[in-house]
């Protein structure tokens, strides 16, 4: 007769590494992988383009500090955000937990990361498809930014308090040649365009601050800055910058001064 089974068995007869999904895409080869890492006792779960990787879960402070930072600097209730690039889920649930949202709409241009999340591959999926706030997009957020009828499609022209991008390593690290003009002014002013007065643009980026993109900001926005997000990489025992840029659109006092 078995016993019963103890978290440290679990662990053990749990595998070492598994890939959960494999698929092509219009970017390259995407797979989902999850592992266990023994140095830290904790189970890690990996998004990979190709050879390169785009996400992991052990290292989310810089993706939660995006939606906390830019929904941080907005007044109001029920506010209206659109997070672009939805991978693991946690910019997505640092939005939900702030208590002014009152509208999330994520976009993602990867069907197969949606499907991840709605089949319950990834552990924040059910949560966000359970929050009636949240609904999933799938598009290219690039385009949608460029055009006039925005992000959502059911309300075209529809703007928002706060559009929050996690997409590429940074906006000199592009993960596809599509995005390469939305970090020029002329993207940015289209971007702004879909933001209300006063609204926040927070974007992503894995690099430590860079000037001359917070001054590119500067030149489209009424208001930029960049915030390091210093947090500690456990796996080399050593300190990590990564960069959250806001920027907010002019207000009606803004354009009065």
């Amino acid at each position: 007769m078995f016993g019963p089974c103890t978290k440290e068995a679990a662990v053990a007869m749990s595998p070492l590494f598994e890939e959960l999904d494999y698929r092509p895409t219009p970017i390259g080869a995407l797979s989902l992988r999850r592992r266990r890492e023994l140095s830290l006792d904790v189970e890690v779960y990996e998004i990979k383009l190709g050879d390169e990787f785009l996400m992991s879960s052990l290292f989310t402070a810089s993706e939660i500090a995006l939606a906390r930072l830019g929904l941080a600097a907005l007044p109001g209730e029920r506010l209206e955000v659109v997070v672009g690039g939805l991978g693991l889920g946690y910019t997505a649930q640092a939005a939900l937990e702030h208590p002014a949202l009152g509208a999330l709409l994520v976009v993602e241009l990867l069907e197969p990361v949606i499907d991840w999340h709605r089949k319950g591959l990834l552990p924040l999926g059910p949560g966000l498809l359970g929050d009636p706030r949240c609904r999933l997009v799938q598009g290219d957020f690039f385009a949608l930014a460029a055009g006039l009828a925005g992000f959502d499609p059911d309300r075209p022209g529809r703007r928002f308090d706060a559009v929050l991008l996690d997409i590429d390593h940074s906006p000199d690290a592009l993960l596809d040649a599509r995005s390469t003009a939305f970090y020029g002014p002329e993207g940015l002013r289209a971007l702004a365009a879909h933001l209300k007065p006063g609204g926040i643009f927070g974007l992503w980026s894995n690099d430590a601050p860079d000037r001359d993109f917070t001054a590119r900001l500067a030149g489209v926005f009424a208001e930029a800055r960049a915030e390091p997000v210093t947090f500690d990489n456990p796996l080399q025992n050593r300190p990590v910058t990564q960069t959250v840029y806001l920027a907010r659109t002019a207000t009606t006092a803004d354009e009065a001064r």
